[in-house]
């Protein structure tokens, strides 16, 4: 199934696309996505739905992130052995662990916005891993039992907040915006493999990045077995896994983002997102 949320920002409703690809409201069902129901036991209801009973949302309604909010961001760098060389990072040895902030969650479409000041801003197409089941200390063969399910990210990044201001890279991580998720998430029944996606990302028409989740250092199974040695991830909480080669960074001289440019970003089975990057 493919959950999104649809509506003006702060008012969004759920809902669930059809066989049609219709979006049909689904506040009737459910309150609403997020920590608070994220559990087999809502796929349970959901795929018992009429969903022809239940109404259309308006043409051209807005998409919002596919989640109310976010328990916790969580992000893992360099986790593509093509983008680790073209940042002159060493091949990790064990995932790198960031955050961003749950306030930089945003809409697919939504306009990503240039924090003031800011002149290094970049681009990142990720696979999105949302958790479904209470993860401690979960095991590597059982890591993917917990996953809810799966959704397109662009893990929006501002270099010099994340590199040149004392080494804390969720302060390049976090400005609003800077989180677009969706367009809609997509439950782990419907991905075989999540290690076998191909992905994309153009600015301003041109190819920047492809790749593919089979060139991953470390697997989304790894990641989340890993992460549940530290911390207790919960339902709702949203691991981002990691960029393959092309990142403005990476160009020589880099290229970053200015106001005016466009973003056009999908993974295979997750959508696409479009994003004009917009001066505050």
């Amino acid at each position: 199934m493919k959950l999104v949320r649809f509506g003006e920002r702060g008012n969004e409703r759920p809902g669930l696309l059809d066989t049609n690809g219709t979006i049909r409201d689904m506040s009737g069902v459910v309150p609403d996505y997020g920590p608070e129901s994220l559990s087999p036991a809502l796929v349970e209801k959901l795929a018992a739905a009429d969903l022809s009973s239940r109404p259309a949302a308006p043409a051209g309604a807005r998409l919002g992130a596919p989640l109310n909010r976010v328990g916790h961001f969580i992000a893992i760098g360099l986790n593509y052995a093509d983008h680790a060389a073209e940042t002159g990072a060493p091949i990790p040895t064990e995932p790198i662990v960031f955050s961003k902030a749950p306030s930089s969650l945003s809409g697919p479409n939504d306009d990503v916005l240039i924090p003031r000041g800011a002149q290094k801003l970049d681009w990142e197409v990720e696979l999105a891993v949302v958790i479904g089941k209470r993860c401690d200390y979960v095991g590597k063969h059982e890591a993917l039992s917990h996953v809810f399910g799966y959704a397109l990210c662009n893990d929006v990044s501002e270099r010099a907040y994340q590199a040149e201001r004392g080494g804390q890279w969720i302060k390049g991580k976090s400005a609003p915006t800077f989180g677009p998720l969706g367009p809609f998430l997509v439950t782990a029944d419907e991905i075989a493999d999540p290690q076998a996606l191909g992905m994309f990302l153009d600015v301003n028409g041109q190819r920047r990045q492809t790749g593919n989740t089979a060139t991953m250092i470390f697997s989304v199974a790894e990641i989340i077995a890993y992460l549940s040695e530290f911390m207790v991830l919960e339902p709702g909480d949203v691991i981002t896994t990691g960029t393959p080669p092309g990142v403005g960074l990476g160009f020589k001289p880099p290229v970053f983002l200015r106001d005016g440019d466009t973003m056009h970003l999908g993974i295979d089975g997750l959508g696409e997102q479009r994003q004009t990057v917009v001066a505050r």
